[in-house]
């Protein structure tokens, strides 16, 4: 993966001005890191791992906790006065935007997400988080507090080397249209609430 020094920017944003930088990873895809203020790097950094999600982050959408988690995460490290988020492009667990609203219509129809994905011929979880590792390892973080409920994540940076001194929950933007989302998250892929 390399950084972009070039393609980094002041972001201004609800919670403080943030610093965007392009990233360029092997898979071909452009991710960003967004930064905010400054660590000391033998220090535990505030860190949140997201993947894209165009219809939580950007359209609104109720039917996860994406936009939620994106919003909490970054106002978490405003607040803490230094951070960085990870903007993973790996859109529906990783099986992109047009399959993924395929598994919404399936989802429809009644499966949970993971039947969905199987059913298109997908595994649950198709995100690979070395992108992550490599982006942290890049921007000089080897030990971060990570906020997630996903303890794949975790384990995915443990074996990458990054050391994962605490888990941050995030729990945010439960509601009606998301309950069966989010218990399938709980009971099909572990995650932590």
């Amino acid at each position: 993966m390399t950084h972009k020094d070039s393609l980094s920017a002041r972001l201004p944003t609800p919670w403080g001005d943030f610093m965007i930088h392009a990233l360029e990873a092997d898979d071909g895809k452009e991710h960003v890191a967004l930064t905010f203020g400054d660590w000391n790097s033998k220090q535990p950094v505030l860190a949140r791992i997201h993947s894209e999600c165009l219809t939580g982050d950007a359209l609104f959408s109720l039917r996860c906790d994406c936009g939620f988690q994106l919003k909490a995460a970054m106002q978490k490290i405003a607040e803490e006065g230094a951070g960085v988020l990870l903007y993973l492009r790996q859109e529906g667990r990783g099986i992109g935007l047009t399959n993924k609203i395929r598994a919404y219509s399936l989802q429809d129809q009644g499966m949970d997400t993971v039947q969905a994905n199987e059913h298109l011929g997908f595994g649950a979880d198709e995100r690979d988080f070395k992108v992550a590792s490599d982006a942290l390892d890049q921007l000089g973080i080897q030990k971060i507090r990570l906020m997630t409920n996903n303890p794949r994540k975790v384990s995915s940076m443990i074996d990458a080397g990054i050391d994962v001194v605490e888990r941050v929950s995030l729990k945010y933007g439960h509601n009606p249209h998301n309950e069966v989302y989010l218990s399938t998250k709980q009971s099909k892929l572990g995650h932590l609430f």
